[in-house]
């Protein structure tokens, strides 16, 4: 018999692609995707059950298949598109969900290993926050509310299970804001307005993810460790590199508006209200100060590195979304015509790839 894998979260996008893909690894029998609403898409030859984190019935889940490992990525910031339920059903979900998803793996003797999927908003935004975040960095300020807090206590009961059943190997996986075709997170829907309101007088260094990549940790942790080394333990995951929000407004095309930090709270309940958005006070924090984390301990541990770097998960996002109200190619086509027509100026080549992907800022580690 070989491995049955248990994931979480299978009615979003990231989960079914997920789930789809760990069914092709050597050495998976089984794999079992459950949810409390019926996934959209098809999960391959994976079985669905129907299930409610919140209530007791997961454990016996656990028990009637034989379950060993279990990916957990029923961890979200945002309502399910389908269904909906607000905030209030989305801290139930990902705080009580994860609380009785754990009590079951406690009880259940056949589980070996448990994958739980992260943020690196658990490190919070503030203005004395150290430039670059490790997994073993101290949070100064951690966060008071939203998706980040719900990060923080689902971590804190990951820990106690840690404790309780050491002979679990338990790996954490802390994203940076993940952007792609099967993401969803306040971010991604930020990024996709037509004009982008900033913090005036801030301009944050952000990380990204692609969604390609998350499926390709989540099968390296779920997986056997490398030969010599341990799977278990906490990292951080991201692309390559950091870019600017300016930077980022001009890859997508999209003009930006500098407000006040009151102004922007107003344009918060304004979006809110023609559900275009949430910002969300954490969001509003990281338009503001940024976060940028180390992620050497993954590719020396796990021998995981990104595909695409920030700036590439950025430009695929890009080109997925369409082009922005000022297209970079095109703003660059004017430039050129301009400087034309300037006397004695001589035309400049100018490359759109070098207008649209402005240089990035520099990542240590």
């Amino acid at each position: 018999m070989g491995k049955v894998v248990l994931v979480t979260g299978v009615a979003r996008p990231l989960g079914g692609r997920f789930v789809r893909r760990i069914q092709r690894e050597p050495g998976v029998s089984r794999v079992i995707g459950v949810d409390a609403q019926a996934p959209v898409e098809d999960l391959g030859g994976a079985d669905f059950v129907r299930a409610d984190l919140r209530q007791p019935a997961i454990g016996k889940v656990l028990a009637e298949h034989a379950v060993d490992t279990v990916v957990h990525m029923d961890v979200h910031g945002t309502p399910p598109t389908l269904g909906g339920g607000g905030r209030g059903a989305v801290k139930e979900t990902n705080v009580i969900g994860a609380m009785q998803l754990l009590g079951a793996c406690q009880k259940a003797p056949t589980v070996s290993r448990l994958v739980i999927k992260s943020t690196t908003s658990v490190y919070g935004s503030a203005p004395r926050d150290p430039a670059v975040f490790d997994e073993s960095t101290p949070v100064r300020n951690l966060p008071s509310g939203g998706f980040a807090k719900d990060a923080v206590e689902v971590e804190g009961y990951v820990r106690g299970f840690a404790r309780r059943r050491p002979d679990v190997a338990v790996t954490v996986l802390r994203f940076a804001h993940i952007l792609g075709p099967a993401a969803e997170s306040p971010l991604a829907a930020y990024f996709s307005l037509p004009v982008l309101p900033t913090v005036l007088g801030y301009d944050p260094r952000l990380h990204f993810v692609h969604d390609d990549d998350v499926i390709e940790v989540l099968r390296l942790a779920a997986g056997e460790p490398r030969r010599g080394t341990l799977t278990a333990g906490t990292f951080n995951i991201a692309g390559d590199g950091v870019l600017l929000l300016s930077q980022c407004a001009r890859r997508l095309g999209r003009p930006t508006v500098p407000m006040l930090l009151p102004a922007i709270r107003w344009s918060r309940s304004v979006l809110r209200s023609v559900g275009a958005t949430d910002f969300s006070p954490e969001q509003i924090r990281l338009l503001t100060h940024g976060r940028v984390v180390r992620t050497a301990h993954a590719r020396d541990v796990l021998g995981f590195t990104p595909r695409r770097t920030t700036a590439q998960t950025l430009d695929a996002f890009a080109s997925e979304h369409g082009p922005g109200l000022l297209p970079p190619r095109s703003i660059a086509g004017t430039v050129d015509r301009l400087a034309a027509l300037l006397p004695g100026k001589p035309v400049p080549q100018t490359s759109t790839a070098g207008a649209a992907r402005p240089e990035e800022v520099r990542q240590d580690g």
